[in-house]
């Protein structure tokens, strides 16, 4: 008898050719604001890079710059609005990749370290209604606390996410696509990995991204492996 299957995709430069946090806070402060919180924050994206600050606390301290105090209500429909930019940011070849795997019955989620408020519409718009995503603390007031609720989901987050939402490993077969060392554990744990590599070093994925929100397009490559 065959096990079901269970396909897992990341969402940033997996799903999406490029980061969608920039794109987000673009969309949601302009290019000025965008660039001056950066600016502000690069000491902490550095010491990230080099192991001396995890990367919830560098993720978290920028998410906070920008969204502490803004009304849950108005970072939802942030989100909804935003769908339409980042339906723009989706790659068609990994897309296609998810869709084979709809068309042939199989359950599909996407499992990433970006906010559920504005990664979600965009999965649902692609028929996934399992989006474990990092979820954010909002106040009694209803305002954004600037904290995460959960965990970053990213690296073995992933894997610990995934099971507590499909236990049972042993009873179904795991498909997981990834591009980042946040994607090594799960396509580690799964039956079958693929990996999506792109022709940049990590910290140029990321700067590259951020230049492309503020100055325009930058070339990009891509080839799978498996």
């Amino acid at each position: 008898m065959c096990r079901p299957v269970i396909a897992a995709f990341d969402f940033d430069g997996t799903l999406t050719t490029r980061d969608t946090l920039p794109a987000f806070i673009r969309f949601t402060h302009g290019r000025r604001r965008l660039l001056a919180g950066l600016l502000r924050h690069v000491h902490w994206l550095l010491l990230m890079r080099l192991g001396l600050c995890p990367n919830w606390k560098a993720k978290e301290k920028l998410f906070s710059y920008y969204y502490k105090g803004t009304t849950h209500a108005q970072f939802q429909q942030w989100g909804r609005d935003f769908a339409d930019v980042a339906a723009t940011m989706l790659d068609p070849q990994t897309v296609a990749t998810l869709r084979q795997h709809q068309a042939a019955g199989h359950t599909v989620c996407v499992v990433t370290a970006s906010i559920d408020e504005w990664v979600r519409p965009v999965c649902e718009r692609l028929g996934v209604s399992t989006v474990l995503a990092t979820r954010i603390e909002v106040s009694p007031d209803g305002t954004l606390t600037g904290r995460f609720l959960t965990p970053n989901c990213y690296g073995a987050e992933k894997v610990a996410r995934l099971l507590e939402t499909f236990p049972h490993r042993q009873t179904y077969r795991l498909y997981a696509y990834g591009d980042s060392r946040g994607d090594d554990e799960l396509i580690a744990s799964a039956d079958v990995g693929v990996r999506i590599l792109r022709s940049k070093t990590m910290i140029f994925r990321c700067v590259n991204s951020l230049c492309t929100e503020i100055f325009g397009s930058l070339s990009k490559k891509r080839l799978f492996c498996s």
